[in-house]
């Protein structure tokens, strides 16, 4: 049997209205000053004036934050954190917003670059941990699980490559879970987002790595997804749905502390040359990776079908719900539709056998197998 450390997250704050309740989360931490952080579209909605208005300072807000974060936009920020004096991050938004703001809170008072602490090893212990600041995180998202997790994606804008930082004191202190913040999101964004939440899940599941804890979250995730995507797709008012999607979110990151796999390899390369949405690409190559690994978890997927209540309970009626999941959400079905450009297949291929989801892939692939991925998914062969 082999030797796992298990961990949990972090306290969270889950209901309506609980977004009032911002100043006493400083208080809690003894957070003086906080520096909101946050993208270019939550400014555009009225979720900032509402967390200052609880407030009682009004803080100063970091918006310069790009929908796949770089490197750039940390250094940028912690700069600006440093240059006022602020003492801790309110990170509001996304992924994207979440990671970025992470990323300050935890470079802020370090001496060493960002890509120094890449998930690799140790290379964690590098940091002085005395210097990081507190996080709290409010998404406004269902889907990255940024505020339950313990890294940061960037891309490094040098070699086009998304990396992973970690630090274990890079999970917030305190998350508010609020659904009336999501009610904004486009329809197109809660279903992206929503089956971001679908793949850390379904990625966790089917990971061999041992961790019953994550294994079981992962799978009460799915069946939240089940009954309530839809739902909210189709009625984005629909509040008990909202918040129900917000927990799946959260029990996503939770549970990919299991592992993810093959569908976010071959995103990762995608997202950083290409920009494109992290949980969109997800959604696209979900199929063609289930058929990948069908060997190694299609036992898992009758049992998962089994608890999802599917009318069909075989691996084949696993994979049609996702593909008519997948319809419902007017989602692609190939990357070409998403990239039009199979010129850095080959390339990509290597990105993303390197990539640190590999390892959790229930089959172990090579590069050729992901340009064989790639491949196929460009050309919608299943």
């Amino acid at each position: 049997m082999m030797s796992m450390n298990w961990n949990y997250p972090t306290s969270i704050w889950f209901g309506e209205k609980r977004i009032n309740e911002i100043q006493k989360a400083c208080e809690s931490l003894n957070i003086q000053k906080p520096l909101i952080v946050t993208d270019p579209g939550i400014l555009k909605t009225n979720i900032i004036e509402k967390i200052n208005n609880s407030l009682k300072s009004k803080a100063a807000i970091f918006s310069d934050v790009q929908s796949n974060p770089t490197g750039k936009n940390v250094e940028l920020g912690v700069t600006f954190f440093n240059s006022n004096s602020h003492d801790a991050v309110i990170a509001v938004g996304g992924g994207s917003g979440m990671d970025v703001g992470k990323g300050i809170a935890f470079m802020a008072g370090q001496e060493r670059p960002l890509w120094d602490f890449e998930d690799i090893g140790d290379y964690w212990t590098r940091a002085n941990s005395e210097v990081i600041k507190p996080i709290i995180a409010v998404p406004t998202t269902a889907g990255t699980g940024s505020e339950t997790g313990r890294a940061g994606v960037y891309t490094n804008e040098e070699t086009h490559e998304k990396k992973i930082i970690f630090h274990p004191k890079m999970l917030p202190s305190i998350v508010i879970l609020d659904p009336e913040l999501t009610v904004p999101l486009p329809k197109s964004l809660t279903a992206y987002t929503g089956m971001d939440a679908l793949a850390h899940c379904l990625e966790a599941y089917c990971s061999d790595f041992y961790h019953p804890l994550s294994q079981g979250i992962a799978l009460e995730g799915m069946n939240l997804v089940k009954h309530n995507l839809i739902k909210v797709f189709e009625d984005g008012s629909n509040l008990e749905a909202r918040g129900n999607m917000l927990t799946a979110s959260s029990m996503g990151s939770i549970a990919f502390q299991k592992g993810l796999g093959a569908i976010h390899s071959l995103s990762h390369p995608v997202g950083a040359i290409y920009n494109t949405h992290h949980g969109l690409t997800n959604a696209v190559f979900m199929p063609y990776v289930l058929k990948k690994n069908r060997n190694a978890i299609e036992e898992k997927i009758i049992s998962l079908s089994r608890y999802l209540n599917l009318d069909d309970q075989t691996f084949d009626g696993f994979m049609n719900w996702i593909i008519g999941l997948r319809e419902q959400l007017s989602i692609p079905h190939t990357l070409k539709e998403l990239i039009k450009d199979n010129s850095k297949f080959t390339e990509m291929s290597i990105m993303a056998k390197d990539d640190p989801s590999t390892e959790g892939n229930p089959v172990q692939l090579e590069t050729s197998d992901f340009l064989d991925l790639y491949i196929n998914s460009y050309e919608g062969k299943l």
